[in-house]
C-alpha cells in the first residue's frame, strides 16, 4: 500500500489540492501497479511563517508580516 505524504505552504485552493490527490494517485497506480483503493495520500499545509530555509521564513521572503510582529 503506497503512502504519499506531501507538505506544502498554505495557499492552494481546494480544487488544486483535489487535483494533486488525483494526480498522485494516478502516478502511484501506474508506476507501482498498486490498486487505487490501496493508495493513501496525506497533504499537510504549513503557514508561511512556520517554514524557513536559511533562517528566513517564506513569509519574510514574500515580504508579508509575521504573526505577532508589527511591521
Amino acid at each position: 500500500m503506497p503512502f504519499i505524504d506531501v507538505t506544502l505552504v498554505e495557499g492552494r485552493s481546494p480544487d488544486q489540492l483535489r487535483a494533486l490527490v488525483t494526480a498522485l494517485t494516478e502516478a502511484a497506480a501506474s508506476t507501482v501497479d498498486a490498486p487505487r483503493e490501496s493508495i493513501r495520500v496525506v497533504i499537510r499545509e504549513v503557514p508561511p511563517t512556520h517554514w524557513a530555509a536559511g533562517d528566513v521564513t517564506i513569509a519574510e521572503r514574500r515580504g508579508t508580516p509575521s504573526e505577532g510582529l508589527t511591521p
